[in-house]
This record gives C-alpha cells, sequence and structure tokens, in this order.
C-alpha cells in the first residue's frame, strides 16, 4: 500500500557570564540569572522567570513545565505577522497541562491560532544544566511540540534541560500572503522561523531559570524539525542562540526564492478568493476556512510541499546553505544523518518504478526521472522498488543532509554524520529502515524494544546524543569511535544491529546526484 508523505504527516551558563551571552542584546539578563540563581539543593516548586512565575509538576524526580507561553499569541492583528515577545503575566502561572497544537487540518487533539507555546523538562539540582530544544517534524502543515515520542524526561534524568517547541504552521507559517494582504505583510513565509528564533531567545532570557546553560544549547530535529534546523544554521539573526545542532532527516534546501514563494501566495489567493467569494476581510478572521482553501490548494499546486520559508531580503537574504559554507556554522558543531530507507515509509515496500509529484520534496518528475533511471547502474541487485526507495530518499533525505554536511564541515564547524540501518524486524515494511523509525531510538521511547539488539542500540544511540549535547564527540560503550566528517574521506557511523564507520558510503550516488557520473 501506497502512504503519501503528506497523509503521513497529517496522521500521526556557567557561574561566569558566557560568552555567547555577552554578545546578545539581553545577553546581561540571561547572565544575571545565572548569578541569581536561588538552587541550592532541590529545584523550587514554584520557578521566577523574567516573564513571571510559573509552577510546574514534579515526576520521577524530573521537573515538568508545559504550556509555557515564549510569544505573544500570533491572533488578531498579529496573524500573519512576525513574532512579537511574550507578554509578562501577574501572579503564578500552572504550567501543568499541555497547550492545543497549532491549526492543523488532522490534529491529534486539541488546535488553536493561540499556539506558541513550549514545553520544559529539567533535572532536579542547581545545574547549570547543558540545553537540548527540540522542533517536531510534520512537513510544515502538521505535528506537535507535545508528542509523547518526545518525552523530553528521558533527556533530563541524564543532566539535560529539554525543551520542545510548537511553531505556526500550514498557511500561517509558511505563505506569502503579501499577494493578499499588501507590502506590509512581505516576508509572512518566514513567520515559523520567526517564532523559532523567539523560542530560542527566549532560551537565551528563560533557560537559567530552570537550572539551563544558556551558553550550551543544542537545537535540533527530525524531519521538517530537522529541516528547519538546518535552515536555521544559515540564519544570520539565530547565529548567536545556540551553539550545536542535531538533524536527523533533514536539509536546507526546502526554501523558496523571493519570486516563487510570491508565486505561490499568488495560488492561494486565487484559490481563496475563488470560494464563495471571500475576501480579505475574511482572511483576516476565519481560521476554519483557511484550513479547507489551504488543503484544496495544496492538492492542485504542482510541486509538492508548496508552504515554506523564502528569501525575503531580511530574515534570509540568501540560500541558508549558501550562508553555512561561508561561514555561518563555523565554531558550532553539528550532528547529522539520515536512514537508509526513509522512503519506504510513504512509498511503501514495492512502490513499483516511478515514484508521483507528492514523493518529491525538492525537483520535479523531469528532472528527478534521469536521475532516477542512473540507479540500477549503481545498483544492479536492488529491486525495481528497492532503487526507487533508495533514490527518492537521497532526492529528499540523504543528499540534502549530505549538502549541509559538506558545507558545515568546509566552513570550520565540527560535524559527525550517521546513516541508521537499522530494519525494522516485523510488520509491513520489515527489512527496511524507514523515516522515523530512529526516534524510538534515541529517545529510548518506552514499550518499543522488540529484542536485545534493538534494546542495546537504542542505549547507545540516546548516550551518543546526551554527550554530543553536552560538549563532547559522540559516543557510547558498543559503538566504534566515531570520527569527524569532512570532505575527503567522508567517515560515517553506520548504525545498526553492528554498527561500524564506513568511509564514502554511497560513493556511486554521490557521483550521480553531483553531475560526476
Amino acid at each position: 500500500m501506497h502512504t503519501s508523505r503528506r497523509n503521513f504527516l497529517i496522521s500521526t551558563a556557567a557561574a561566569a557570564v558566557p560568552a555567547a551571552a555577552k554578545a546578545l542584546p539581553l545577553g546581561s539578563h540571561a547572565a544575571a540569572l545565572l548569578a541569581q540563581s536561588s538552587f541550592a539543593t532541590s529545584f523550587p516548586s514554584v520557578v521566577s522567570t523574567p516573564s513571571g512565575k510559573l509552577r510546574g509538576t514534579l515526576q520521577d524526580g524530573v521537573r515538568v513545565f508545559r504550556g509555557v507561553p515564549y510569544a505573544a499569541p500570533p491572533v488578531g492583528p498579529l496573524r500573519f505577522r512576525p513574532t512579537s515577545p511574550v507578554v509578562p503575566w501577574p501572579g503564578i502561572r500552572d504550567a501543568n497541562s499541555a497547550a492545543p497544537t497549532a491549526l492543523q487540518t488532522h490534529p491529534q487533539g486539541p488546535t488553536s491560532e493561540d499556539c506558541l507555546y513550549l514545553n520544559l523538562w529539567t533535572p532536579e539540582g542547581p545545574g547549570p544544566f547543558p540545553v537540548l530544544v527540540w522542533i517536531h517534524g510534520g512537513g510544515f502543515t502538521a505535528g506537535s511540540a507535545s508528542d509523547p515520542m518526545a518525552d523530553g524526561a528521558r533527556f533530563a534524568r541524564d543532566g539535560i534541560v529539554c525543551i520542545t517547541v510548537a511553531y505556526r504552521l500550514g498557511v500561517f507559517g509558511f505563505l506569502d500572503v503579501e499577494p493578499l494582504l499588501g507590502p506590509s505583510y512581505a516576508g509572512s513565509a518566514n513567520n515559523a522561523l520567526h517564532d523559532l528564533i523567539t523560542a530560542l531567545r527566549w532560551t537565551q532570557t528563560h533557560v537559567a531559570s530552570f537550572g539551563g546553560d544558556p551558553a550550551r544549547v543544542t537545537v535540533g530535529g527530525q524531519s521538517a524539525g530537522a529541516k528547519l534546523t538546518d535552515i536555521l544554521l544559515g540564519v544570520p539573526a539565530a547565529q548567536l542562540l545556540f551553539q550545536s545542532a542535531i538533524s536527523e532527516s533533514g536539509g536546507a534546501e526546502r526554501v523558496w526564492s523571493t519570486q516563487q514563494a510570491r508565486t505561490v501566495g499568488e495560488g492561494f489567493s486565487k484559490q481563496w478568493r475563488g470560494q464563495s467569494g471571500n475576501t480579505v476581510d475574511a482572511l483576516r478572521a476565519a481560521p476554519a476556512d483557511l484550513l479547507q482553501a489551504q488543503e484544496r490548494f495544496m492538492a492542485i499546486w504542482p510541486r509538492h510541499f508548496p508552504l515554506r520559508p523564502q528569501i525575503d531580503g531580511d530574515l534570509l537574504t540568501r540560500l541558508p546553505l549558501e550562508n553555512v559554507a561561508t561561514g555561518s556554522t563555523r565554531g558550532r558543531r553539528l550532528l547529522i544523518g539520515t536512514n537508509l530507507d526513509e522512503s519506504a515509509f510513504f512509498l511503501g515496500p514495492t512502490p513499483g518504478a516511478q515514484p508521483t509529484r507528492s514523493d518529491l520534496g525538492n525537483l520535479s518528475l523531469e528532472a528527478f526521472d534521469p536521475i532516477l533511471a542512473r540507479y540500477a547502474a549503481i545498483y544492479p541487485k536492488l529491486s525495481v522498488s528497492d532503487r526507487c526507495i533508495r533514490a527518492v530518499t537521497a532526492e529528499e533525505y540523504w543528499i540534502p543532509s549530505l549538502r549541509v554536511a559538506e558545507a558545515a564541515a568546509g566552513a570550520g564547524c565540527a560535524t559527525w554524520m550517521y546513516r541508521f540501518d537499522y530494519s525494522e524486524n516485523a510488520g509491513r515494511l520489515r527489512g527496511y529502515a524507514f523515516h522515523s523509525l530512529e526516534l524510538r531510538f534515541v529517545w529510548q521511547a518506552p514499550g518499543h524494544s522488540k529484542g536485545a539488539a534493538e534494546a542495546a542500540l537504542a542505549t547507545q544511540m540516546h548516550t551518543a546524543w546526551v554527550t554530543f549535547i553536552k560538549g563532547d564527540a559522540p559516543a557510547a560503550t558498543g559503538l566504534p569511535s566515531w570520527p569527524r566528517y569532512d570532505a575527503q574521506a567522508r567517515s560515517t557511523l553506520i548504525l545498526d544491529r553492528e554498527s561500524r564507520v564506513e568511509q564514502q558510503p554511497h560513493a556511486g550516488e554521490m557521483l550521480l546526484w553531483s553531475g560526476s557520473l
């Protein structure tokens, strides 16, 4: 059975002042919070932050704060506008339940346009602890910061403050509405990026209140969350807001030029105005109608994922990958990789010889077909179906991630690359290392282990991720020594039942995608 990518996506500081904080507009505030931290031997039940007091809960030795606002609600006159700072609140705010997720068409729980909240798990004790800010996936149109898979308690128990952050989705976060609403809305396709940057600024000024170290922040994500992470690596406004990044199945290529974003906006405008006489005023006030128009628009648009960030001349002045290659990541650290058979999840185990438009994220079918045809020579022993899975995986995940790794490492960013080869051992996708499978290993999701080999690899991967977040090279007992990535050896850790290091993996594919074969 063929499951479209889209259907899947919608169903499922030190005691001294940190150097990075000194460079921030509010860095002195973050440093003051560190100095004023009242931690002694245990975490207080009520935490005072720059925005107000929060009451969390204690769960199995981990302090948990859910539904914490990091920005002003993007509603009313703030719809389609860049993110505004959070408004401080009086008294004590309970932070014991998750906020509704961002508006989306097939949610798994309550939704609201008022969605700019985060969840936070922190160890007991004074810290300061390193910080992980996790961006959920979902194709830029779906997903939740409260996905049970991303339970930050697992990282908190290992001495890490874990934050999961929500952001605006779909037309609210990734549509250029200038064609409908006028020039003052230029760049609105970057509103979700503005959300994430605001969340990272919140982290810099607030995380010390929870025992976190604003000088040791790792931003990471999987799928769309990884793509947004990789894009943030090339956003100048985000350069001082984090020191490390984790990208699982990402890439920095899902970005429109100014003209492409305007064309998408004009296309949505026609779709919107063509339905029941919709007006600009209705666009400002009708979330349900907006989601219905979004569905219709995405169904007829000739390219997959039309809703994406844009080069707007302000937040993004050129392609993020160009900024990465010229040094935006110099001095930072990157852990990046993909799964061997990502696209098996969307194509199914027997997809046939040709993908459809909805299976490609970066190329048109016309541009992709000649590349796919060459896969028979590279992998003559693979079935036609498996060659299709491998080629679509390369187009959407592996090649874009490789380009980020090459650009970052070449510009002085300490980079480690992995490939997750552990295949599912039961069910419809048995034998494939499909998209998202690695999440249950990294997060050590309870109830998912299917034997000793899987449990061992989950422990190793989670430990390696923790070691990286704490500032060291990723490593774990049972894994081979993980060398840094460079463009000569291209050393890659293959994570499997018997993990190993390979030099120049996919050499034939590399030549093909670079135009040398």
